[in-house]
């Protein structure tokens, strides 16, 4: 029983929200903002997302008994991490309904699957290949040259389950240090820009985008998103176009994030896709109209959209590890908009909080 297409779910309900990470926590906040409850289901204890949340079940993702009870009191049932056992979401589906479907959990899921999917709507991506054993990635490293990255089909993010082959490296010591059967090999693309675009599609179909932005890395982990990004309105509206037809081809309900590099000659080439919040759509909780979790909720709820114009330009600035440990100092700055999660252990790479920064339209930094 597909109980996708069911009615708005209406204030006073309550969402069921898969993951207890700090998207969840943010989007438990918004969601109360509109008069909704929140039920948590993470396999954490004291998970920043139960500190806001009404209810919690701590249980495993693939607990059968718990996820039936968790289902049955709630009123819709969404995600803020999307590596759950397929099972498990086809159980909650025939309970429940589930936003967005089993199939945009299934195509972002897995590497191979997400790419061969933008690939089919004629989108870009990455010189890739699909690897399984020593000799394939000898095979694909010959191919597609290097430095190229290795990278597991499932389960990867932050710069996780991921390795990165130079020119002259050993690729047998690469497939040992990676520990998995199931991976891709990702060539380096030479490109000028990394941006992103958060996209929300409702039930009836229609659709609105946050602002284009430009996203920075290090060491894998993002570390700044300035909004908007610096580009021309061409770049902009097939950026925003290629995103929205990846979410109706995927029949999405709920919001979709497509990271994307740009290259020199204009071409736009595909990243990675998420379809829940993202990072990179944080600036817009002071920076927008309607944030990226309001308007996830919303979507998933099965209300209309809000607006998501850009009323500043934005700088969002993620605190990792020790970072959030100078949060007096940063919060004396009357201009930032510290935002933490919660986490009682900062470790390195963790991801402890955020900063926004706002300028009036127009006057932004730009990188």
């Amino acid at each position: 029983m597909n109980m996708n297409n069911q009615a708005i779910i209406p204030p006073g309900s309550t969402i069921g929200i898969i993951g207890g990470g700090q998207l969840g926590r943010m989007t438990a906040v918004a969601a109360a903002e509109l008069g909704y409850k929140t039920h948590i289901f993470t396999p954490e204890q004291n998970s920043p997302a139960s500190q806001v949340a009404e209810q919690t079940t701590v249980a495993p993702y693939d607990d059968a008994s718990a996820l039936k009870k968790f289902a049955d009191n709630v009123d819709v049932i969404t995600f803020e991490f999307e590596n759950v056992p397929a099972a498990s979401v086809k159980l909650l589906t025939e309970i429940k309904p589930v936003r967005p479907g089993w199939q945009c959990l299934e195509i972002a899921q897995d590497r191979i699957r997400e790419k061969t999917f933008a690939e089919s709507l004629g989108i870009k991506t990455a010189p890739w290949a699909e690897v399984s054993s020593i000799d394939e990635l000898t095979a694909a490293v010959k191919n597609i040259g290097t430095p190229a990255i290795l990278k597991t089909t499932r389960l990867g993010y932050d710069g996780k389950g991921q390795v990165r082959i130079n020119p002259g490296d050993d690729a047998g010591q690469a497939w040992a240090e990676l520990g998995s059967d199931a991976a891709i090999l990702e060539g380096f693309v030479d490109f000028q820009l990394e941006v992103s675009v958060i996209s929300a599609r409702a039930i009836d179909g229609k659709m609105e985008s946050f602002d284009v932005v430009q996203n920075h890395h290090i060491n894998g982990i993002l570390d700044t998103t300035i909004a908007p990004a610096d580009i021309s309105d061409e770049l902009r509206t097939r950026a925003i176009e290629t995103a929205e037809k990846m979410a109706t081809a995927m029949g999405l309900v709920g919001l979709l994030a497509v990271e994307m590099f740009i290259r020199p000659d204009g071409d736009i080439l595909i990243n990675e896709m998420a379809p829940r919040p993202h990072n990179s759509g944080h600036w817009t909780q002071d920076g927008c109209t309607t944030s990226q979790f309001e308007q996830f909720v919303r979507a998933v709820c099965g209300l209309s959209l809000g607006s998501p114009e850009r009323h500043s330009d934005a700088v969002m600035k993620n605190l990792i590890g020790k970072d959030a440990d100078d949060w007096e100092k940063i919060i004396s700055d009357g201009e930032n908009k510290l935002h933490l999660y919660g986490k009682a252990e900062a470790r390195p790479g963790r991801k402890m909080g955020h900063i926004n920064r706002l300028y009036k339209k127009g006057s932004g930094p730009k990188v």
